[in-house]
């Protein structure tokens, strides 16, 4: 009952807070009425007056009609001054009669709408019922503040914290998930997910910028497992980010090698290493694409000059894109018409996926296994790199 008491309440005082400085704005009021109505009685008995000293040949008619005159105007003034005390007694009437039909018309209406379309039968729900209540009925605002509460009672459960935080980062929050990330590595210990989930929501609260503290803990998270993917993939992208187009080039091609295409990051990968471009993309493509292997094993193989490679840095995206691809086209028509080594067909290959170019790949891998179909160990490489590259059934 006190909770409708206080909504009336509050009701009332918000109308009455417009309307009151309404009605005080309303000039006159009854006895100034009056009192115009009086001043307009002496003016016509100064009229008469007039008159009669006309008739009693004190003043002359001159003098006469200038006293009238002046009287007139008098009178005239004093009956607009009435008219507007009249109306503005009538506007504090109407204002009145407004005011009283807010402070009963809007409360009963607003309570009488809650009855038609609200549940007030509907009883409380109290904050720790809420908590209290089954996992499965609650709402994910509630299992968060389920979870901040135990995790304050129990800040070190590492636990806690590593379970909080990815809903965090679900929720479009993630200066929070941070922060419970940075408690779980605090007591949980170092970890490549954890290191590479707490830089990701570092990178997200700087809005996809990568910081120092997020490139450290990407770091850390590569320092456990050379082969993880993902603080790799951000750690290409800080390269782009800094400016360092030949490291971020080498970053992503290096990623992308061998990478399943139906993976959900290749695409982004291979966007962000289209937008860079450049010589080192195509000195990739030329030696065969295979980082760490050694000189001599490509010793012989054709790929770009250093003048190719000095004029590519010059040009634009497109460009270079353009100048890439007819390398790879290039390359592609002397082995059909010539032939070539294995070496060769795996380069050819590799270089359609890092393109994104699948049905080109396919049909290269068709043509080395026609090329080497009596070269077991030849054979052997070449499906190899169509497992790698996500090609087995074609």
């Amino acid at each position: 009952m006190m909770f409708w008491i206080l909504i009336a309440v509050l009701t009332a005082g918000a109308t009455l807070s417009v309307l009151v400085p309404l009605n005080r704005r309303l000039p006159a009021d009854a006895s100034q009425l009056n009192e115009r109505g009086a001043d307009a009685a002496v003016y016509r008995q100064q009229m008469d007056e007039v008159d009669k000293d006309l008739e009693r040949g004190l003043i002359d008619d001159e003098a006469a009609e200038a006293a009238r005159t002046e009287i007139a105007r008098r009178m005239l003034a004093a009956d607009e001054r009435r008219t507007g005390s009249e109306s503005a007694s009538r506007g504090r009437m109407r204002a009145r009669l407004v005011t009283l039909l807010a402070l009963i018309v809007l409360p009963a209406g607003a309570v009488g709408l809650y009855i038609y379309l609200g549940t007030p039968g509907l009883p409380d729900r109290p904050l720790q019922a809420r908590l209290a209540a089954p996992p499965e009925s609650q709402s994910v605002e509630e299992l968060i503040a389920r979870v901040e509460r135990h995790l304050a009672d129990n800040p070190q459960d590492g636990q806690g914290w590593s379970v909080v935080a990815p809903v965090y980062m679900r929720v479009g929050n993630p200066s929070a998930a941070a922060n419970a990330y940075a408690n779980a590595l605090r007591i949980l210990g170092s970890s490549v997910k954890l290191e590479t989930d707490f830089g990701e929501a570092l990178t997200v609260a700087n809005n996809g910028i990568v910081s120092a503290d997020a490139h450290a803990a990407f770091e850390r998270a590569v320092a456990l497992d050379r082969n993880a993917v993902k603080p790799r993939f951000f750690l290409a992208l800080a390269l782009g980010q800094e400016g360092k187009t030949e490291e971020a080039i080498t970053a992503w091609t290096s990623l992308l090698e061998g990478a399943n295409p139906a993976e959900p990051w290749v695409p982004a990968a291979q966007a962000e290493l289209s937008k860079l471009g450049g010589a080192q993309l195509a000195a990739r493509l030329g030696d065969g694409g295979r980082t760490g292997d050694s000189d001599q094993a490509n010793a012989g193989l054709p790929g770009p000059s250093a003048e190719d490679v000095a004029a590519a840095q010059g040009m634009n995206a497109q460009d270079r894109g353009a100048m890439i691809a007819g390398m790879v086209q290039g390359l592609a028509e002397r082995l059909e018409a010539d032939g070539g080594s294995v070496d060769e067909w795996l380069r050819l290959i590799r270089a359609y996926m890092v393109l994104n170019q699948k049905q080109e790949a396919v049909a290269a891998l068709g043509k080395a296994r026609e090329a080497f179909a009596q070269d077991a160990d030849a054979l052997g490489q070449i499906n190899e790199i169509a497992r790698r590259a996500g090609l087995e059934g074609s």
